[in-house]
């Protein structure tokens, strides 16, 4: 994956909680935890992936006492915005990178919903910070949450996905996790969330329908990312090739709930606790809205076939 260097990056969708502004340098070092978030990291603890459920369309309560982002927390983008700059501070640093895709997939998304789309950021943390949906880890996984309507991410996870579920990862596998996330925002915004009762497990569940359409999702935006543009007009991502595509689908075969429970869990597999899809069905999903290219592609919860 490479991003056009003559491209404008905008860091105004991103709110920097790590400190200090960041800082470039490795995102490892931090504990990995099984914890459920948007992306699905686990189906065996999913305490957040409740709770954003049970936020429908934003109007969910919060857990664990905190009702909004910034209880002792402040963003400082003071370093992201120096540095992150265009498509070849992208290509140079992973953050950047981040910011590029978070600035095509909702420049995609404007594009096709036009008013009905509302842009949102996505929070960098480290370690750990308070949500609208509650306290969150970097253990948790990156997560959206109705409640608030952000995105939350320790970028610590690119580290992790690769060293402790054995994905190949990359720059677009990173964008992948990120377009997912966004997916969970649409849904919010199209009111889909409120077809999945909190706490919702199996293999034909609606947590589980949830998820493979927010996977369709990101299928479907990277299918347009080549010609999604940058505020001025200037393509944001020049090159996609299909070593990134088979990249995205490792990910996805190593983030299936039966991979899960089975490399990561007991062993064993429980449909009963399905609640992101197999790792066949975020395959196919993340593969049908790929080459679709259209959302109206991607109704998993009219199917009876999930793959």
């Amino acid at each position: 994956m490479r991003y056009d260097e003559g491209a404008d990056l905008d860091t105004s969708g991103v709110e920097d909680m790590r400190g200090g502004g960041g800082g470039f340098g490795g995102f490892g070092g931090r504990g990995i935890a099984v914890g459920g978030g948007g992306l699905g990291l686990v189906g065996l603890v999913v305490v957040v992936l409740l709770n954003v459920l049970g936020g429908g369309g934003g109007s969910g309560s919060s857990f664990n006492g905190f009702n909004d982002l910034g209880q002792g927390q402040s963003a400082d983008n003071s370093q992201l915005s120096s540095e992150c700059r265009t498509g070849a501070d992208a290509n140079a640093h992973v953050e950047c990178a981040v910011v590029a895709d978070i600035d095509s997939i909702q420049n995609y998304w404007a594009q096709v919903m036009g008013s009905r789309y509302q842009p949102t950021d996505t929070v960098f943390f480290s370690g750990s910070a308070q949500t609208g949906c509650g306290s969150a880890s970097s253990g948790t996984g990156p997560f959206y949450c109705p409640a608030d309507k952000l995105v939350y991410i320790d970028l610590s996870f690119f580290d992790q996905l690769k060293q402790q579920f054995g994905a190949e990862g990359g720059l677009f596998v990173d964008a992948y996790v990120l377009a997912h996330e966004y997916g969970h925002h649409v849904q919010d915004l199209l009111g889909t969330n409120s077809k999945v009762k909190a706490g919702a497990t199996g293999p034909v569940s609606g947590s589980v329908r949830l998820e493979l359409q927010a996977d369709c999702y990101a299928g479907v935006w990277a299918k347009h990312a080549e010609t999604v543009p940058d505020d001025q007009g200037h393509t944001l991502i020049a090159d996609i090739t299909p070593d990134d595509i088979s990249r995205a689908l490792d990910a996805a075969a190593h983030i299936g709930d039966d991979y899960i429970e089975t490399h990561l869990g007991n062993g064993s597999v429980d449909p009963s606790s399905f609640t992101h899809g197999t790792s066949a069905q975020r395959q196919k999903w993340f593969t049908t809205g790929y080459r679709s290219g259209d959302p109206n592609g991607c109704d998993t919860f009219s199917t009876n076939d999930l793959g």
